[in-house]
């Protein structure tokens, strides 16, 4: 098949308007507190692993095309981004129905937390517009221009789930249930 450029041109709109709206929302979403509504405190170790498991599907998914198993890498990519809206939205209702977690650790380690905690941050900001220009080159069968983001994309989208672990492994001792 030919590339088609003209999907890629079709959706570059739609990668602007998302990589700007998602942060935005979040951003507000995660200053609204729904009153009178039970603190969803069951999720936070739930989307972490959801983090977890996103992060091995990744590595998955850069082995099988690899291995040259196109349909099961493109199968396991889509599984990722299912499972990173997953992660957003449950993100968002448990900030909008918990109070934020102070960290409590003290010395190095907390220099060590915020570090991990605002380059994690900053990176799952940043790495939305790179997710989607991504799928949307390999979407419109421009897979040379899509390797060459992908070697880009994948070890921040990598970063970004594995520290979302680290983040809730270092704060967890400090959730009140």
């Amino acid at each position: 098949m030919e590339p088609n450029v003209s999907v890629e041109k079709k959706y570059n709109k739609w990668i602007i308007v998302l990589s700007i709206a998602i942060p935005l929302a979040v951003a507000v979403l995660f200053g609204i507190k729904i009153p009178d509504v039970e603190p969803l405190s069951f999720l936070p170790p739930i989307y972490a692993s959801i983090n977890g498991v996103t992060a091995i599907v990744l590595v998955l998914a850069v082995v099988a095309i690899k291995n040259g198993n196109r349909k099961l890498h493109e199968r396991l990519m889509k599984l990722c981004i299912a499972f990173s809206i997953a992660f957003l939205v449950m993100y968002v209702a448990y900030h909008m129905t918990s109070n934020s977690t102070p960290y409590g650790g003290e010395g190095a380690v907390k220099y060590v937390y915020y570090f991990i905690l605002i380059t994690h941050i900053l990176l799952s900001i940043g790495i939305i517009p790179l997710v989607l220009i991504t799928y949307v080159r390999a979407l419109s069968q421009r897979y040379d221009k899509h390797r060459k983001i992908a070697k880009i994309t994948f070890p921040l989208w990598l970063y970004v789930a594995v520290t979302g672990v680290v983040v809730y492994l270092m704060i967890s001792p400090y959730y009140v249930y």
